[in-house]
């Protein structure tokens, strides 16, 4: 048992949420990662392929390190087929690219 005085404070460790990136497979803080999400739709033709820069949107998610090599070997690995559970065409690829490249340059 722990005796506390008055005006004592206890500091309790704050546990930090940690996500495995699908490029490098390293894991890592979740605020130092993006999320890639699917969103949700009846019809798996219509869902979307989304970067969640606040990883508060719906949908199933992937997360990423925040730069174009991680993008690179999830793309070559298939690793983001595989965590949303579809196959991903070139477009949104090539969007992903895109958009990986302007917030790097943030």
């Amino acid at each position: 048992m722990t005796m506390r005085l008055p005006g004592m404070t206890v500091m309790k460790n704050k546990k930090i949420p940690m996500r495995q990136c699908v490029g490098c497979r390293e894991m890592k803080a979740k605020k130092d990662m993006i999320r890639v999400i699917k969103t949700a739709s009846e019809d798996e033709t219509e869902s979307q392929i989304l970067l969640d820069a606040t990883g508060r949107k719906n949908g199933r998610g992937a997360y990423i390190c925040q730069n174009s090599e991680c993008l690179a070997a999830a793309i070559k690995s298939k690793g983001l087929e595989r965590s949303l559970k579809m196959p991903i065409p070139q477009e949104v690829y090539d969007v992903l690219t895109k958009e990986m490249e302007e917030l790097e340059t943030r």
